[in-house]
């Protein structure tokens, strides 16, 4: 380990929701094949969910907690946003490695080429790249699905397919995870997730989905709503939805702001306050399927916020402060953090929220 041809740091990336035994065998073999572990912990910051259940915290320590205290000493854990946009994910993984590793030494990316999702192994052409071949039949999609138990087995039941999948200080600490609040709420959401899933079954080809953002900027405050429904419930979010059969994009995203909002503020009002569009496609954004939403920004002049009211599928509506916008990224559903940083550079309709 110590010779000088073995890397300095090994690199893992991934999600580890939850961390299982196949994530396990590749963190000993970078163990192995290194004097350091630095542990990439993406889907960071962001709100929970069926499928990042668990925050970066979290999985940092199940993490160290399968290891011996001498293996563990030798791991950093970082952690690395979704941004919805490779090159910049690609620049935040390397500035965040970077922080672990003196400069000069020698980094190497440990990975298993699995499918279309491991393609981000071959972004980073400067590290040493050690392909290992697949640990066992272990994948996080099936994991996660036996815990949250859709087919409600008995739970002895449920824990003889799921512990032999998990180390054992990981299958303890999601035992008792199973009776927390977080648990009951994700479950929850995922059964209305999978029954939605379900009635497209049947469709020739999965379907993509269309639907309108409205981001509203008055006075250094943006109007944003309390998601009153699963997915998402209790989250912030950009007023909007899908589009209506019969409607344009604009017609929708006026619609949408009306019943959620209640924004009191004319079509032609609306119209000169539009500063433009900016459409949102990554493949992931949502896990209700593929959605493809188009963002509609307006700075409205004056110093008075109208007033609103949530309405609709809006528990709420409110005017966030952009100072405040920063602070609530883990409130918040799917990528619509992202989609407020992104297009607050594109448009200029504010300051782009500070990340931490």
């Amino acid at each position: 380990m110590h010779s000088s041809s073995v890397p300095h740091t090994a690199v893992l990336i991934g999600r580890f929701q939850p961390f299982h035994l196949g994530h396990l065998a590749l963190l000993q073999q970078a163990l192995q094949a290194a004097a350091q572990v630095v542990v990439v912990l993406g889907s960071a910051y962001q709100a929970r969910s069926p499928k990042n259940p668990f925050t970066w915290p979290e999985r940092k320590t199940l993490i160290l907690g399968s290891l011996p205290a001498a293996d563990a000493a030798r791991v950093r854990c970082v952690p690395v946003r979704d941004y919805y946009d490779e090159p910049r994910w690609v620049q935040a993984v390397i500035a965040a490695v970077h922080t672990e590793v003196p400069a000069g030494a020698r980094i190497a990316l440990v990975g298993h080429f699995k499918d279309a999702t491991s393609s981000y192994l071959a972004r980073f052409p400067d590290w040493e790249l050690l392909s290992l071949p697949r640990q066992g039949a272990f994948d996080g999609t099936p994991t996660r699905e036996i815990y949250w138990n859709l087919q409600d087995l008995p739970h002895d039941q449920m824990w003889e397919q799921l512990a032999p999948l998990l180390p054992a200080s990981t299958a303890q600490w999601l035992r008792q995870w199973q009776t927390t609040p977080d648990y009951a709420a994700m479950r929850a959401e995922w059964r209305m997730i999978a029954g939605y899933k379900s009635a497209w079954a049947s469709a020739p080809y999965p379907p993509v989905f269309v639907t309108v953002d409205g981001l509203l900027v008055c006075n250094g405050h943006v109007l944003l709503i309390q998601r009153g429904h699963a997915p998402g419930k209790g989250l912030w979010a950009l007023p909007g939805g899908f589009v209506e059969p019969r409607d344009t994009l604009w017609q929708s995203c006026l619609r949408e702001l009306d019943e959620e909002t209640g924004l009191p503020l004319a079509a032609a009002d609306m119209q000169a306050a539009l500063q433009g569009c900016k459409v949102f496609d990554h493949p992931d954004r949502s896990l209700r399927g593929r959605t493809i939403t188009h963002v509609f920004v307006f700075h409205l002049p004056g110093d008075t916020l109208p007033a609103v009211q949530g309405g609709d599928d809006a528990a709420a509506a409110r005017w966030v402060p952009v100072s405040e916008l920063a602070a609530m990224e883990s409130q918040m559903f799917e990528d619509h953090f992202h989609v407020l940083r992104r297009c607050f550079a594109r448009f200029g309709a504010g300051p782009e929220p500070a990340l931490p």
